[in-house]
């Protein structure tokens, strides 16, 4: 089981050449990659995907590469010739409509923005793919390193609110016997109200009245269902593949379980337990929603 959250960096330095790869990822429904590099890497950016996509299967990525090299980088002023033409068009014009005097000089031209832009060149890349690449296949590795370790410590939380969880179907279990003593006593003393009124006795309807009694706030099938559930859910995070969904499956069917003891139950000892047990379900949620 892993975590969606992790952390990884690699960086490769020489004499001339600097290379760093830095990645993070977080909790999200699919796999989400974004990059930051070099506008002369993107032919790259592909490949990148594709080994990030053969580590990790669910999450928000960031990958950022920086690259510093004399070599490869090359810096140059570039003239933005159509913003250049718009500006002297238009001085142009303001000087006939107006009849203004003087020339149109290169210091005029020049204080407007955006007349030149710095660009990035680069050589050929292809001596340094395999380098980047490795660098990058070692920064995804730490991140997965740490992913496993966070799914670690949230599988000992989870197993931590199942235990609590089983600990308070235990309490309802036992508590539920009880009810179903109290329920009978109650059914003993309607009989015992219709039998002495003969006026009112009509054994269909009490027949119709047990059925309800022995009915209503019975709990059996919700925590048979929740136990399966548990047992379900620790199944699942023994598998080594993506998980996250299976288990938001299992814990949206622990929480129906859950409203419906609590709809069904007429008894205030059970509804007071239900509102901690839809806590440790809600923390179940929220402990999924940050697993692969």
């Amino acid at each position: 089981m892993k975590s969606m959250t992790g952390y990884g960096k690699a960086e490769y330095k020489s004499d001339d050449l600097f290379i760093s790869v830095q990645m993070r990822t977080v909790n999200h429904r699919f796999l989400d990659i974004t990059t930051q590099m070099p506008s002369y890497l993107l032919p790259q950016e592909d490949l990148v995907k594709k080994i990030v996509k053969q580590y990790l299967l669910r999450g928000r990525v960031e990958l950022s590469i920086h690259i510093d090299s004399k070599v490869l980088e090359q810096k140059k002023l570039q003239t933005n010739w159509s913003i250049v033409e718009q500006y002297v068009t238009n001085l142009q014009n303001i000087k006939n409509k107006y009849n203004l005097p003087g020339k149109i000089t290169i210091d005029m031209i020049a204080q407007y923005p955006n007349i030149m832009e710095t660009i990035e060149e680069a050589s050929e890349t292809s001596g340094i793919e395999h380098i980047l690449m490795e660098k990058v296949t070692e920064a995804i590795k730490q991140v997965v390193k740490m992913r496993e370790q966070e799914g670690i410590y949230l599988k000992t939380d989870l197993e931590d609110n199942l235990q609590k969880i089983e600990n308070i179907l235990k309490w309802l279990g036992e508590r539920r016997n009880i009810v179903i003593i109290e329920y009978q006593d109650r059914i003993k003393a309607r009989i015992g109200e219709y039998l002495q009124d003969a006026s009112i006795f009509d054994q269909a309807k009490l027949h119709q009245d047990i059925a309800i009694l022995a009915e209503k706030g019975d709990i059996t099938e919700e925590l048979t269902r929740l136990h399966s559930h548990i047992a379900q859910f620790r199944s699942i995070i023994l598998e080594t593949e993506a998980i996250g969904r299976k288990l938001d499956f299992v814990v949206q069917e622990m929480h129906r379980e859950c409203n419906t003891i609590g709809s069904k139950s007429n008894d205030a000892e059970i509804s007071a337990q239900v509102i901690p047990l839809k806590g440790y379900v809600e923390k179940l949620k929220e402990q999924v929603q940050n697993i692969e």
